[in-house]
């Protein structure tokens, strides 16, 4: 899958929401509803690019419980957590059974239902949508590859910087290739051929968001690996960030998040 490098995106208006795209997998054969409906059998997803070049999707851990990787993760962010693009929620419940506060976010009915289901906190929404404790969010989490979303990730991270608290940050899953950063139209294909619709989808290596992170206003603070997968915090760098003691505003959020994100459940 190629596309033409990033470009430096337009100056941001008054807000960075930007137009519905189409879903990630939806559409024709419905690859990923058919992965969320399986059982026993739960067929695998290839990612393919509009020159035909293919990049297989760990998308059986997204059906599994939190894996090593996962949990390593939770061990280093702080709550409350915002889940982008969530899918059948196991980031959720490996949260809440750390105590630590999450809500999780997909504009997958099906994903947000199962999510429900296994009593996680989530809501069928865009993270371009209006949501809950707007800039107060410690940290917002784009897991597995979902700084692809809507095909544009500079303007995914500066929405992602709306959401966040100040001296929250982002936690993005990235590729594992460091200075890959292509954009372009994808399908999601599963084993016995079943095509989804093209959606917009980008894919970033570790390296590379750091240049994505400039151009939304943020910084890499930190990047990890774990159990192969690769992993950067990006936060507002310093000079953005206004000195300013938000210790007691921190203590509030903590502690009213679990009444905020349950009285948006539907």
């Amino acid at each position: 899958m190629s596309a033409p490098p990033f470009r430096p995106a337009p100056p941001a208006g008054p807000s960075t929401r930007v137009p519905p795209h189409p879903a990630f997998g939806a559409g024709n054969g419905e690859p990923y509803l058919r992965l969320l409906a399986g059982q026993d059998l739960m067929p695998g997803l290839t990612l393919r690019g509009a020159d035909g070049v293919a990049h297989r999707l760990d998308a059986g851990s997204w059906v599994r419980p939190a894996g090593d990787a996962d949990l390593d993760v939770l061990d280093r962010v702080a709550g409350p957590v915002l889940d982008v693009g969530c899918g059948p929620g196991r980031m959720l419940h490996a949260a809440a059974s750390r105590s630590l506060p999450a809500l999780g976010i997909d504009v997958a009915p099906h994903a947000v239902a199962r999510a429900r289901l296994a009593g996680g906190l989530a809501l069928h929404r865009s993270v371009f949508d209006r949501l809950p404790l707007e800039g107060r969010w410690q940290t917002v989490l784009l897991m597995d590859g979902n700084i692809g979303i809507g095909g544009d990730p500079s303007a995914l991270l500066r929405r992602c910087a709306e959401l966040a608290h100040e001296r929250g940050s982002v936690v993005i899953e990235a590729d594992p290739d460091p200075e890959l950063a292509i954009v372009g139209e994808c399908i999601v294909v599963d084993d016995e051929g079943c095509e989804s619709s093209p959606f917009p989808w980008a894919r970033v290596g570790w390296s590379a968001i750091r240049t994505v992170a400039a151009d939304a206003g943020l910084a890499v603070a930190e990047h990890w690996d774990a159990s192969g997968r690769h992993f950067v915090r990006v936060a507002r760098s310093a000079r953005r960030t206004r000195v300013r003691d938000v210790r007691s505003a921190s203590a509030a959020t903590q502690s009213t998040t679990v009444h905020t994100i349950a009285s948006a459940r539907p």
